[in-house]
This record gives C-alpha cells, sequence and structure tokens, in this order.
C-alpha cells in the first residue's frame, strides 16, 4: 500500500560522533533551523536524518557508511540514535512510532531495506562551490543550449527573482562533454553556471529541490546561509516555508547565522551546545545563553531570564538595591531553556553559586514540574549528578504571578488600576493601557502600550517597569529575585570591605 502523511517528529541520539544524549525535537512548524558553534554536531543531525529513510518514490538514498565512514581512529562501533515519526499507510494511521539504529561490530542495523520510507533530499555544503572552480578545462568549452519551459521552473525563476532581488526571465539547461548545468537570463544578459556566483548557484539547486519535492518529502540543507547575504538568506527561507506549508513537507537546515532568530515567530529554532556528556538542545532560544554557555561571565553575578521585559525588571530591582554595576542579564528564551541552561553550565562544571535562574511564574511554577524538567536535563543517579540537581533547584526562581496570567497581562492589570499621578507621562501610560481592553496576543498588552505612545522598544520597556514599581505589589511580584540580590549584595560588599 502507498505510504503517505509522513512526519518526523523528534530524534534522540545517545552516542553518534560528538553528540551524546541529545534529544532534538521537529514539531510545531515544518521548518526546523539547528544553530551552534562549529564543531557542536549540526551537520552529524542532517547526516544521520538522511540514513533514517529509504526512498519512497522518488528520493535520494544515503547509507551511514557514506557520513560514517570506518578508518583508523573511528569504527563507529556502538554508535545509536532512534527517530519518532508518523505515517499512513493505505487507510491505516501509524502515529508517534519510534524506530532504532544502531552500529554493531558488523554493520548498521536495521538493514537499509527495513528502514522507514520517505522521500530524502540532501544539500550538502559542496553544492556551494562556483562550478568553474570545479571545472578543471583551460580550453573553450562549448556547450549546447535548451530553453525549459516547465510550470515548476516559471515558478523557480519567480522565486529565486525574490530571493536574489534580480529580475531572472528564463531558465536552461547546457550540456557539454556529457555534463548537464544550469544556466539563466537576467535583464538580457545570458549566462552558465560556469559563471554563476556560488550563492546564486546555491539558490537555484535548493530551489529545484524544494519544488521538484514530492507531498511529504523531508529536505535537509546544510549550511544554508552560507554564501548568502542575510536579507536573500531570509527571503529564501520564506520561500521555503510557503512551500513546505503547501506541499506538506518538512525542512531542517543547519546555520551559523544568529539573524536567522528574527524569524522565530515562523520556524523552529534549535540551538545545539556540546557539553561534557551531554549534547544540549535550547528551543526558541536568546544568544545570551549560548554566549554564556560558551564564553565566561563577565560580572559578579548573573540573572538569567526569559525575554527583554524579564531583563527590565531585573535591571530596576538591581538598581533599586544599587547593585546594577554587578549584574549581567542573559535571556534564555522559552521558559523550558531556563533548565537546559543551568544543566549546561553545572555540567561544564561551573558552580552557579552566583547565577539564578528566573521564570516568568506562568509555567513550570510547582516544585515538582521544576525538579522533572531538571532531571530531563541532568540524568543519572550518581551523587555527583544528584548533588547538581539541588544546586539547580535551588539556583531557579520565579517572579510571583496570580494563577491563570502571564507578566504582559498582570503589569497591564496594575497599571490600569493606578491612580493619577502628578507625573504626567506616567498618566498617560495609565490612559492608553485602560484604552487596551483585550490584545489579541496576551504579551501585546505591554507591546501595544509602548507602540501607541511610538517609543523604541527598550525604552518602552523601562518607562513601564518603572511605573509598575511604584506599586505596592511590586515587592511581592519581584520577592524572590529582590531577596537573592539583597543577599548577594551584603556578600558582594562584604568581600570589598576586606579587600581595602
Amino acid at each position: 500500500m502507498a505510504i503517505s502523511q509522513q512526519v518526523l517528529h523528534s530524534m534522540r541520539i545517545p552516542n553518534l560522533k560528538n553528540l551524546v544524549e541529545l534529544e532534538i525535537t521537529f514539531d510545531s512548524c515544518p521548518v526546523t533551523a539547528i544553530l551552534g558553534p562549529n564543531g557542536n554536531g549540526k551537520s552529524t543531525i542532517l547526516h544521520a536524518l538522511a540514513c533514517a529513510f529509504s526512498p519512497n518514490d522518488e528520493g535520494e538514498n544515503y547509507k551511514f557508511s557514506w557520513f560514517f565512514l570506518p578508518n583508523t581512529d573511528a569504527l563507529w562501533n556502538g554508535s545509536e540514535m532512534s527517530i519518532v515519526y508518523s505515517y499512513r499507510e493505505g487507510q491505516s494511521e501509524y502515529n508517534h512510532v519510534t524506530r532504532e539504529y544502531k552500529k554493531t561490530q558488523v554493520r548498521w542495523t536495521p538493514r537499509y531495506a527495513n528502514r522507514p520510507l520517505r522521500d530524502i533530499f540532501y544539500v550538502g555544503i559542496d553544492k556551494c562551490v562556483p562550478m568553474i572552480e570545479a571545472e578543471k578545462k583551460q580550453a573553450k568549452i562549448n556547450y549546447s543550449t535548451k530553453v525549459i519551459n516547465e510550470d515548476v521552473i516559471n515558478t523557480i525563476l519567480e522565486k529565486a527573482s525574490i530571493v536574489l532581488n534580480r529580475k531572472y526571465s528564463s531558465y536552461h539547461v547546457h550540456e557539454a562533454s556529457g555534463k548537464e548545468f544550469i544556466g539563466v537570463e537576467v535583464d538580457g544578459l545570458r549566462y552558465s553556471a560556469l559563471s554563476m556566483s556560488a550563492g546564486e548557484q546555491k539558490v537555484f539547486y535548493i530551489l529545484e529541490k524544494v519544488f521538484r519535492a514530492k507531498k511529504y518529502s523531508l529536505i535537509l540543507i546544510d549550511e544554508l546561509d552560507l554564501l548568502l547575504h542575510d536579507q536573500a538568506m531570509k527571503n529564501l527561507i520564506n520561500v521555503i516555508l510557503d512551500r513546505a506549508n503547501d506541499k506538506s513537507l518538512q525542512v531542517i537546515f543547519t546555520t551559523h547565522r544568529e539573524t536567522v532568530l528574527e524569524l522565530e515567530d515562523k520556524i523552529n529554532i534549535r540551538h545545539i551546545v556540546c557539553r561534557p556528556g551531554k549534547t544540549l538542545c535550547f528551543n526558541e532560544t536568546k544568544p545570551d545563553a549560548i554566549n554564556r554557555l560558551t564564553g565566561v561571565q563577565p560580572r559578579p553575578l548573573e540573572v538569567f531570564v526569559e525575554d527583554d521585559l524579564a531583563s527590565t525588571i531585573v535591571n530596576k530591582v538591581a538598581s533599586q538595591l544599587r547593585l546594577a554595576k554587578y549584574v549581567t542579564t542573559n535571556r534564555y528564551g522559552a521558559a523550558v531553556n531556563c533548565f537546559t541552561t543551568v544543566g549546561g553550565l553545572l555540567l561544564g562544571g561551573e558552580s552557579c553559586e552566583n547565577s539564578l535562574f528566573i521564570l516568568d511564574g506562568d509555567v513550570y511554577r510547582t516544585d515538582a514540574e521544576k525538579r522533572e524538567s531538571i532531571n530531563r536535563v541532568l540524568t543519572g543517579h550518581d551523587e555527583n549528578v544528584v548533588g547538581a540537581r539541588d544546586t539547580a533547584f535551588a539556583a531557579i526562581k520565579q517572579f510571583t504571578l496570580p494563577l491563570d496570567t502571564n507578566p504582559e497581562k498582570y503589569l497591564h492589570s496594575l497599571i490600569i488600576e493606578m491612580d493619577e499621578t502628578e507625573d504626567q507621562e506616567s498618566n498617560e501610560i495609565i490612559e492608553v493601557a485602560r484604552e487596551i481592553v483585550v490584545a489579541d496576543e496576551s504579551h501585546k498588552y505591554v507591546d501595544d502600550i509602548i507602540i501607541r505612545l511610538g517609543w523604541e522598544r527598550a525604552v518602552g520597556l523601562s518607562k513601564v517597569v518603572d511605573l509598575v514599581a511604584t506599586t505596592v505589589e511590586w515587592a511581592t511580584y519581584t520577592k524572590a529575585l529582590n531577596d537573592w540580590l539583597e543577599s548577594k549584595g551584603h556578600e558582594l560588599r562584604e568581600d570589598r570591605q576586606i579587600a581595602y
């Protein structure tokens, strides 16, 4: 029976190259970007996925030995991974099926004939090499030219024009010495892949894969950003996303370009960082947390928060305590990354004695929820791991929020209940806040105030937080943060008095 509606949900890698105990998900959006420092295993994820399936119809057929070639230093014995996927066979649906893969002393299992069926297309960094650099001939190259007028080619020309901001009018296939290669025409100028820039050649190659792939295909692109400027990269991702939604494709790509985070409301963002004994995966994270894991602590105290609103609140409390010069704030993004960040630092051998990890307070409210999330990052039962879990739990605090609300909505509720003040700017904030009865997204309760008053975001957040800090509820809301900073500030001042 025909196999269709294939979806890849997640992947787990206990051990493969330098990846250890990695868990990564691909749900929520059909396009996933994998970021991470060099050498942290981004390409390995794509290589493993390319080998996890057999062609369903017209896909490419990859083998583990192509990417994980046995050699003097590595036979890959003991390597293992698994995927969770869903599919439909005829009238039957199979949801969240797990398939495991292992390298034994003899071979990879399961046999290639027993792999799940799905069309896979892999675009490696070799596609970034300009054709002229791969061509070794020294003499004139004569080729025949054939104009292609397929509907899909016309679509590719249209999308390439959007990506590269050039008006492509025709697409050709050239043939010379038994080789075929593409050519295009722009503003009356016709040229072949021999004269294309590497980025231009790569865009056409990717677009052809994406627009020729059949429904439910999985497309893997290594270093999508390579040789593309920022706007072209973003344009390409948007084109890919539209096609993925239209044809039920999944596209997973790696990148080093942190500007891809500007598309975090459209695509999945997964950030990979290797730590001793574990590879961490951050979902929808911010560069701050990653930079901290791979860098050094710049000030004596550091507070990790979810977003820029929380960062502004931390700065306000630190300023009230006259500790701002001692405090660095780092954003970790989605709440689940709080546990990954503290776990990553502890796995790296840091004590986290002067680090606080603040949750907004709307999720992971109970101690049990926090401990369960910590246990997913810090696995095992030896004494060191148990101690690390306790350290992580002690380092995580939260703002005090009422049930069934979030910080933005709560701060808005405090503002609209305020009486008129002697400060006219504060009165205008209160007036504008009262005009916002319902926001289409809960976080926009604060955003809308800032937008209506025409402020830059950082300025607006500061003014809103300054106003909320005058309410009686402020002390309760920020108590956990305030108490921690106060205790650390007392220690810092004592240390400095002793130093003098």
